[in-house]
């Protein structure tokens, strides 16, 4: 059996692709000397590895979790009979961190960055009968010019630091295409018009051809359209007949077939889905479809005590969302790690909002080398998983201190904004959540108080504490505002890790805490939502509402009570 085997970009889906994941060869390079000694020319590597779970994991088979250099990947392949004469493509959902990859012998490419995707073309590389694919991932996690997120930079995991993640963490697979064939979509939906602008990149020749575009809801015909193609572009405005909105627990997705024509002739074609929302503001009020949604969000690392990055099947990715939602939470703020498109995929069909993040710790903002390294990796995100209506906000970086708005720390930061803003108007950008704002969307903060008695008084309708936080570095300046990381308890019976301040002795004070802290901010007229940290504990880190294994700590019915209580700005 293939481990997760479903496709793994499901709003760019081809029918013509093999999933590569399974058994490959292995071998860790302590030195990153492989290539001097040539192992990509070696037949058979040390070890064995089960991609795409990542060395340090259990599910790998190799369970490795010292600091790797760079390590090495090796399977053969051959191409099914429907690839003869087509263009072929080698994907990558995931390498930590800069990958190169060989295929029979043959350098084909690289990429440097461990959450965005790539894709190689091999077709004069490949031929008939068995294919060798060579991966090299070299992986510097303490050089400083590298963003590892929450992978630990010392030999134990401490903190809220886990264990690292090298190489390959998500899916490998082979497709092929004619020779003109659509490189990527991008899907800006318009609820008030009932329509959504599709713009597709085109690679290959583009005379004489021209996009279709048919858009349907469980099963039944709601619009199509055709327009030619524009040198390697194409743009298109589909109208919906019948306006069925996405919105929080509301999931309504429109399917989408993208069909690519020569004089009538089909030479591409894939299938997508869209939901029709809006994101926008009113005051103090998050709008989506114009209607006041305070967001419970959740904030979820996306670890696993046996994938560490990687979730052992799709199953589970959707599992968490569930947990999530039977506490109450509409939402997560995926934190410090860029989440697979199949954990979107999901959250589109649970109707389950999330805030895209960058795993930006690593990266030393100061340092101005490195502002290209994180916008170039950043940017590939953005353009990955612009088009998921489940995604409501952009935040590129994570508790940055210092003098924020002076300085290569603060340009760094009005950058990363700017670039945002300008790849997406659609959406509220961040830029750093819970530091010091150079320019913001919204004004958020994070704040681990415990004592819900102080809490209360700090986040009273009527306080500004808040917006003077920081203020000899940075000036509020009117914007919506969000405490987007609290609580933190810690519950851990056996008395092992840690959590915020002093952990409660009983359930029920621990109930009585999540319940104080949970009010102050639904109480407050002029916050928008909040994110509770968090959903599981992560290794020696206790705070979260579920165990490392999944397990509830609490009866979900009573937290979600607390959490889904009508909010003071969605009171009409």
């Amino acid at each position: 059996m293939i481990p997760r085997e479903e496709y793994p970009r499901p709003q760019f889906v081809r029918d013509g692709w093999m999933n590569l994941n399974g058994t490959w060869q292995f071998e860790i390079d302590h030195g990153a000397s492989g290539r001097a000694r040539g192992l990509m020319q070696k037949e058979k590597l040390a070890g064995e590895i089960v991609v795409p779970f990542c060395p340090e994991s259990a599910l790998s088979g190799v369970g490795y979790t010292d600091f790797m250099a760079a390590v090495w990947y090796r399977r053969s392949f051959t191409l099914p009979e429907e690839a003869a004469g087509k263009r072929v493509f080698l994907n990558f959902g995931a390498v930590d961190y800069r990958a190169e990859v060989w295929v029979n012998g043959v350098s084909v490419g690289t990429h440097r960055g461990g959450y965005a995707g790539f894709q190689l073309e091999i077709t004069r590389a490949v031929h008939e009968g068995e294919n060798t694919i060579v991966v090299c991932a070299d992986d510097d996690l303490r050089g400083g010019r590298q963003p590892f997120g929450k992978q630990c930079s010392e030999y134990h995991s401490r903190g809220c630091s886990y264990t690292r993640t090298t190489g390959i963490w998500q899916t490998v697979w082979l497709e092929w295409t004619g020779e003109t064939r659509i490189a990527n979509v991008r899907l800006t939906p318009d609820a008030a018009n009932a329509s959504v602008l599709i713009e597709a990149e085109l690679d290959g020749p583009t005379d004489d051809v021209m996009l279709a575009a048919e858009a349907s809801f469980e099963g039944e015909g709601q619009g199509e359209i055709i327009a030619d193609a524009d040198d390697r572009t194409a743009r298109l405005l589909l109208l919906v007949e019948d306006a069925r909105l996405w919105n929080v627990g509301e999931p309504n997705l429109y399917d989408l077939r993208l069909t690519l024509k020569r004089g009538g002739e089909t030479i591409d074609e894939l299938k997508s889905y869209f939901g029709l929302r809006t994101v926008s503001f009113d005051g103090m009020k998050c709008l989506i479809n114009g209607r006041p949604v305070f967001q419970r969000l959740i904030l979820d690392q996306g670890f696993y005590p046996d994938g560490i990055y990687t979730a052992p099947t799709d199953g589970d990715l959707k599992a968490d969302i569930e947990r999530s939602m039977a506490m109450g939470f509409n939402g997560a703020r995926l934190h410090q790690k860029v989440f697979e498109p199949r954990f979107l995929y999901w959250a589109d069909h649970l109707g389950y909002i999330c805030w895209g993040e960058m795993a930006s710790w690593g990266i030393d903002p100061k340092d101005g080398w490195t502002l290209p390294i994180f916008l170039d990796e950043w940017l590939e995100v953005l353009r990955r998983d612009y088009s998921a209506p489940s995604i409501v906000g952009w935040c590129p970086w994570n508790e940055t201190w210092g003098e924020q708005n002076h300085g290569q720390r603060g340009e760094t930061m009005r950058t990363s904004y700017l670039v945002t803003k300008a790849f997406d108007r659609t959406r509220p950008c961040i830029d750093a959540s819970g530091g010091i704002h150079a320019e913001t969307d919204i004004y958020d903060t994070h704040d681990y108080e415990q004592d819900p008695a102080v809490f209360k008084e700090r986040y009273a309708p009527e306080a500004e504490i808040i917006y003077d936080r920081f203020n000899k570095v940075q000036h509020y300046g009117g914007q919506p505002v969000f405490v987007s990381e609290y609580g933190g308890i810690g519950w851990n019976p056996d008395g092992e890790g840690w959590g915020y301040g002093n952990g409660p002795k009983t359930e029920e004070e621990f109930i009585e805490r999540y319940r104080g802290l949970t009010n102050a901010l639904l109480d407050n007229p002029n916050h928008m939502g909040f994110c509770y940290t968090q959903l599981t504990d992560v290794e020696q880190e206790r705070n979260g509402l579920y165990y490392y294994d999944r397990r509830p700590k609490f009866d979900p019915a009573v937290i979600r009570a607390i959490t889904s209580r009508e909010a003071a700005i969605e009171k009409e």
